[in-house]
């Protein structure tokens, strides 16, 4: 990674960390400049902001700028965004009155909304879902490796094995799939991207659940944090079943499935 790069970076997991979520979050991340890394460098802001989000299981509203900016207006508001089911909700820039999918996340529903320009949100709520399958699965791996039975820590067995290999291939393909996007942006790559991030979470909540076994759903680790977390996202601009069904339907009336990667 190129230092001043790690260097952001830094700083960003820093805030992340340090800063709680919501208001006082947005208000550390804009005096880091990501506005301006929104209108100069989108293809490495987004990335960089919505991994971490998800890693540091931290939230903000940033979401609302990526999809203004996207539509041509100003960043700092609020808009309303589709979610599963043929909802809407927004993302408001408040620490009131929590929301009832995820008491953490300032999220409500409201009435149907414009349509706005969704590829670029759908990126990053796709890197942001890459995150939290990342923590999921480092929880998981730790817990693997700590745990005892038989003598032996439970990381040793085939089934547990088999059971992170298949979440890190699910991760690493999500991921791809998000490059790809952001490489060459167009509606129907963020689309399959956000759907492949969304079935990764899936599978790392699935997966690792089954491995961390009963502490897994206490109030005191971090997974159900993260799980919940996944499963809000998941839905946030088009689940990933939903979107699964609307891209075959756009292949099927076109007639062909276009090369998204160039190997």
């Amino acid at each position: 990674m190129d230092p001043e790069l790690a260097l952001l970076a830094e700083s960003l997991r820093t805030a992340m960390t340090a800063s709680p979520s919501g208001a006082k979050l947005d208000a550390a991340l804009a005096e880091l400049g990501w506005l301006d890394m929104l209108d100069e460098i989108p293809s490495t802001a987004i990335p960089l902001v919505f991994r971490l989000l998800g890693e540091t299981g931290a939230h903000a509203s940033v979401l609302n700028d990526v999809v203004l900016r996207a539509a041509g207006r100003d960043g700092g508001g609020t808009a309303p965004l589709p979610y599963a089911g043929g909802s809407w909700v927004v993302w408001e820039r408040t620490d009131t009155d929590a929301s009832a999918m995820d008491e953490d996340l300032p999220l409500h529903r409201v009435a149907a909304g414009d349509v706005v320009p969704l590829s670029a949100g759908r990126q990053a709520v796709g890197w942001w879902l890459v995150g939290a399958s990342r923590a999921m699965l480092s929880l998981a791996r730790s817990h693997a490796l700590d745990r005892v039975q038989f003598g032996r820590p439970i990381g040793s067995f085939q089934a547990v094995r088999h059971r992170l290999a298949e979440t890190l291939v699910a991760i690493e393909g999500a991921e791809a799939t998000l490059q790809a996007a952001t490489d060459q942006p167009d509606d129907l790559a963020c689309l399959l991207a956000k759907a492949a991030a969304g079935q990764a979470a899936l599978t790392a909540a699935r997966h690792c659940q089954q491995v961390l076994g009963g502490i897994g759903f206490t109030a005191e680790h971090q997974l159900h944090h993260h799980v919940k977390r996944a499963l809000v996202l998941d839905g946030l601009l088009g689940s990933s079943r939903e979107l699964t069904r609307e891209a075959g339907a756009h292949l099927r009336a076109v007639g062909s499935a276009p090369r998204l990667v160039h190997l």
